[in-house]
């Protein structure tokens, strides 16, 4: 959901959760108008009597805001029922880099079967060249004759990885 105003650059903040809490505290930030992403994905979830497919948080426990956290902001956040902290560092919000954000959502919008990944900081880095994920940045992975491009959020030490072929992506 967006609630801020076209052509306004704010840093991006992760937000940590209550247990399973990411949805409320998502609808609760948005109706302040606080533009808000959290990545979602299909899963097939078992039932006693059927299968179903569920939305479920990408990375359980944690949502993004794009706000500058500064004064009230902040307090809005920090006091939004389900809030647990804002990630950073001795008390103070770190930004994520907008292009890992960006990453995360055309990864999420793209459809693809994703799947959580051990977080990696290091290897080699590679931007897909064409297909749905054309611009998305990631460390390349490939065993077994399958590549998997690997996207980080280093401020939550979480990866996600997504099918990839070896001939869309090139080294940065």
């Amino acid at each position: 959901m967006d609630g801020s105003q076209a052509g306004i650059e704010r840093p991006w903040y992760a937000i940590h959760t209550k247990p399973r809490h990411e949805r409320k505290v998502n609808t609760r930030l948005a109706r302040e108008g606080i533009r808000v992403f959290l990545p979602e994905i299909e899963r097939w979830s078992r039932r006693k009597d059927r299968k179903k497919r569920i939305l479920v948080p990408l990375f359980p426990g944690y949502l993004f805001v794009n706000q500058d956290l500064r004064g009230e902001s902040r307090l809005k956040v920090i006091k939004t029922n389900g809030v647990i902290r804002i990630l950073g560092d001795n008390g103070t919000p770190a930004a994520i880099p907008e292009s890992q954000i960006h990453s995360i959502q055309r990864i999420v919008e793209s459809k693809s079967l994703v799947q959580a990944h051990r977080y990696l900081k290091r290897g080699r880095i590679v931007r897909v060249v064409s297909g749905p994920l054309e611009g998305v940045e990631g460390v390349f992975l490939s065993e077994k004759g399958d590549g998997r491009l690997v996207v980080s959020i280093d401020l939550l030490h979480r990866s996600v990885s997504v099918a990839i072929d070896q001939a869309d992506i090139e080294p940065v």
